[in-house]
C-alpha cells in the first residue's frame, strides 16, 4: 500500500477509541493515587520513568512481534514452516508474561492484545492473525498487548520504528487519560503533558532498536506494587 495510506491505518490502530477496552485499565496507576503517591506535580517525571522502564520492555517486544509477522508471511498468505512460526508466537508471548510480577499487568495486557487482534481480524482477511488466535486459543495463552501490535504491522507491512512509535504514544496516552479520571488533570494540562512526552517516546523507540529480547529488562517495583494492590482497593473505577 502506499504510505499515506499505510499512516491512516496505523494510527486507526493506535487511536484509543479502538474498542479494545482500553479505557477501562490504569495497570496500577489507580493504586498510587489512593495511596497518594502520584500526584499531578509527580505525573511528568513518572510517565518519563514509565516510558524508560515498562516502555522499552514493551517495545523490544513489540519489535519481537513485528518481525516474527514479517516473517510469517509468504505470497500464498503463511511462511512454510508454520509450526515454528506458531512455537515462536507462543514462546514470545510467555517470555513476556514471565516479566510481568502482577497478576493484573499480565491479564490486563492479555485482554487488550487478544481484543486488538480480533479487531484487526475483523478488518481483512488476515490468516497469521486468525492463525495466532487459534494457536494462542488452543494453548489457553495470553496475548499480549505489545506482541500484538507489532504482529499486526508487520502482518500490514508498515514500518516497523513507526508502528513502535504508534504503540509507545497509545500507552502513554492511555495513561495520561486514566490519570485525568484519577486525579484533578485538566484537558490543557493533560494534552501539554503528553506533548512534552513525545521527545521520550522517540527516544525509547531508539533505544529498543539496539536490544534483544534476552537483553530487554524493566525496573518500575512501585507500578508493579500498585498493581497487586489494586483489587484490594475499596473503591475502583478501573479493571486494573
Amino acid at each position: 500500500m502506499d504510505s499515506e495510506l499505510a499512516e491512516l491505518r496505523l494510527l486507526h490502530l493506535a487511536d484509543s477509541a479502538l474498542p479494545i477496552g482500553g479505557l477501562a485499565h490504569s495497570f496500577g496507576l489507580e493504586s498510587l493515587v489512593a495511596a497518594e503517591l502520584l500526584g499531578v506535580r509527580e505525573l511528568p517525571e513518572f510517565l518519563r520513568g514509565f516510558l524508560e522502564e515498562v516502555g522499552f520492555l514493551e517495545a523490544v517486544f513489540c519489535r519481537a512481534g513485528f518481525r516474527l509477522g514479517g516473517r510469517w508471511l509468504t505470497a500464498e498468505g503463511l511462511s512454510v514452516d508454520r509450526e515454528m512460526s506458531r512455537r515462536d508466537w507462543l514462546a514470545l508471548n510467555e517470555r513476556l508474561s514471565a516479566m510481568k510480577l502482577a497478576r493484573e499487568s499480565r491479564v490486563g495486557s492479555g485482554s487488550l492484545g487478544r481484543n486488538f487482534l480480533t479487531a484487526v481480524g475483523g478488518l481483512g482477511d488476515f490468516a497469521v492473525v486468525r492463525e495466532v488466535l487459534r494457536a494462542s486459543k488452543e494453548t489457553q495463552g495470553l496475548i499480549h498487548h505489545s506482541v500484538a501490535f507489532g504482529l499486526g504491522g508487520g502482518v500490514l507491512e508498515f514500518e516497523e520504528d513507526r508502528t513502535v512509535l504508534a504503540f509507545l504514544h497509545a500507552c502513554a496516552a492511555s495513561l495520561v487519560s486514566a490519570c485525568q479520571r484519577l486525579l484533578p488533570l485538566g484537558q490543557n494540562a493533560a494534552t501539554r503533558i503528553l506533548w512534552e512526552l513525545k521527545p521520550a517516546i522517540v527516544e525509547t523507540m531508539k533505544r529498543s532498536a539496539e536490544c534483544s529480547l534476552e537483553d530487554a529488562s524493566c525496573f518500575l517495583p512501585l507500578l508493579e506494587w500498585g498493581a497487586m494492590e489494586h483489587p484490594a482497593l475499596a473503591t475502583r473505577l478501573f479493571i486494573s
